[in-house]
């Protein structure tokens, strides 16, 4: 079911490395007009991570307004183990759901349809009703466990996308890396960030000749020679 007032999104948080990530999504999310309203779900591992990684302590209600910096104005915390919530049922419209980062754990749980969480179950409630979920992975190596649920979710319908940084837009920081995968991870929930970096093309060197017919030609009839070999008898 979709909003009409402006996208509804769930932000899940599990205790994978890579609070950085969640705290940027959320600021995006909070930041844009086209969303009305985010629920946030932080697992218990996903608040041990908030701790060690940001220094974020305190009660649930206040994780919002510590990630933002600011007083949250779109964004509500659910508590994981109430599976009673409302986004644990396809009645209750959400337009999307974004696990980041995601842990194998939160993984297999999805993949299984356990349910056995509000996060789990809310990603199983996107996958019934054909509702976008986007799960940003965060390990490595993957085990062949780790790539068979992989499979399994993708083929339940969701977006893998394992936290692996660009670099051709020549980032020069951390927040460089950060802030384009975010951006790719929100335009896969059709919210495409203004100022995103996008791939042009690239445009030929300045010493590098036009590629002229005859120049094309000549670089055919190179190649052909070396996979032929020497002549017989040189």
């Amino acid at each position: 079911m979709q909003s009409t007032e402006g996208k509804v999104v769930v932000l899940g948080v599990t205790g994978a490395s890579g609070a950085i990530l969640a705290r940027a999504a959320l600021r995006k999310l909070e930041a844009d007009s086209r969303v009305a309203r985010i629920h946030l779900v932080v697992t218990e591992t996903g608040g041990r991570l908030l701790a060690h990684e940001l220094g974020i302590t305190g009660e649930a209600r206040q994780i919002p307004a510590l990630l933002l910096g600011s007083p949250a104005r779109k964004t509500g915390v659910l508590p994981n183990k109430d599976v009673g919530a409302s986004i644990a049922s396809g009645s209750y419209p959400v337009d999307a759901m974004l696990v980041i980062p995601c842990s194998m754990g939160a993984l297999a749980s999805i993949a299984t349809g356990a349910s056995n969480d509000l996060l789990s179950r809310a990603a199983d409630v996107c996958l019934k009703e054909n509702r976008r979920l986007v799960l940003c992975l965060r390990d490595t190596p993957f085990s062949r466990i780790h790539l068979e649920n992989m499979l399994r979710a993708q083929q339940a319908g969701a977006v893998i996308m394992p936290v692996i940084p660009a670099f051709y837009h020549q980032p020069r920081t951390i927040d460089d890396l950060v802030e384009q995968f975010v951006n790719r991870a929100l335009a896969q929930l059709g919210l495409r960030q203004p100022g995103a970096f996008r791939w042009e093309g690239q445009a030929p060197a300045a010493c590098d000749p036009p590629a002229t017919d005859e120049r094309i030609r000549s670089i055919e009839g190179r190649t052909l020679r070396k996979l032929r070999g020497p002549k017989r008898g040189s």
